[in-house]
């Protein structure tokens, strides 16, 4: 079962913004549907946020289902796998960028829009906006659309940078709001402790596949060992060799499922140098064997 990958290259000319110098644009969610094969399981190389106006159902995120009601919006980062809902009828907007679109420079704001908002396995990848917030970001995808109606206008990509922030900058305060007003507790509003465990979740992004140790995760943050465990331990309630553990294992199920590759080659690409190790670290942490996790699926 292949999934496809999605890339700057396979998008229509039409939508994409030429003149920048990183990858933009903004496409209806319905013209989105008709126009790319995105039902079925894929991943692509960019981030997306993608806001159902109206319309329910189900949209699917790493193995997850998550329920689509009015005003939901997700966030997607690079190399998630998704998929919509087959024949649903949906109204919204699908807003597409590079990483370099984005990230600009050594800021907080930037690293955290990149490393909390988008691929964080600590948090949903959706949220409701609320009629407060929905005007808001409406009028952000009103600015955004005129401006890109300026042709070669001075200043056009800092001025689509500018709303594209500000939009997430709204979404993670009303995000915020509600993790103040909910009994549940939440590790992802803004502070140094937090920051550090963004910092640490992002390196493992980068590693995982060179079997590195907690030990050289905690060198690479300049903290001890103990500080990385009780950082983690208060914040997420697992152990920092755990949490490295976890997303070994998500990246080996979306391989199994939605790639073509040998097990033994997901291994090596995992950094397991014995395959019948892979196998056993695989069965240990998901109670099936690569293979049957794949057969599961086919």
């Amino acid at each position: 079962m292949n999934f496809e990958k999605h890339t700057v290259t396979n998008f229509l000319p039409n939508h994409i913004l030429a003149p920048l110098t990183s990858y933009f644009e903004i496409i209806t969610l319905n013209e989105y549907l008709n126009t790319r094969n995105v039902t079925s399981p894929h991943t692509h190389d960019f981030f997306q946020i993608i806001w159902f106006q109206s319309g329910n159902g189900t949209h699917k995120v790493d193995f997850q289902s998550y329920t689509i009601v009015e005003h939901s919006l997700f966030l997607i980062g690079p190399n998630q796998v998704h998929s919509f809902d087959k024949s649903k009828a949906y109204n919204g907007y699908v807003l597409n960028f590079s990483e370099n679109f984005i990230v600009q420079r050594d800021s907080d704001v930037d690293f955290f829009l990149k490393c909390s908002m988008f691929n964080n396995p600590f948090q949903q990848p959706s949220c409701y906006i609320g009629s407060g917030n929905q005007k808001k970001i409406s009028e952000y995808i009103e600015q955004i659309q005129s401006e890109l109606a300026q042709d070669e206008s001075f200043g056009r990509e800092e001025l689509l940078r500018f709303y594209l922030k500000a939009l997430l900058i709204q979404v993670q305060r009303h995000k915020i709001q509600l993790e103040h007003t909910s009994s549940a507790p939440s590790p992802f509003i803004i502070d140094e402790r937090k920051n550090m465990m963004i910092r640490f979740v992002n390196l493992i992004e980068e590693n995982y596949h060179k079997n590195l140790t907690v030990s050289e995760y905690a060198d690479r943050l300049h903290i001890s060992m103990r500080t990385l465990s009780n950082l983690t331990h208060n914040l997420v309630k697992k152990t920092p060799s755990s949490i490295i553990q976890d997303r070994i294992i998500l990246e080996a199920k979306r391989l199994i499922q939605h790639s073509s590759l040998h097990i033994n080659q997901i291994s090596d690409r995992l950094g397991f140098k014995d395959n019948s190790y892979f196998v056993k670290y695989f069965k240990k942490h998901t109670k099936k064997t690569p293979s049957d996790f794949r057969n599961k699926y086919q």
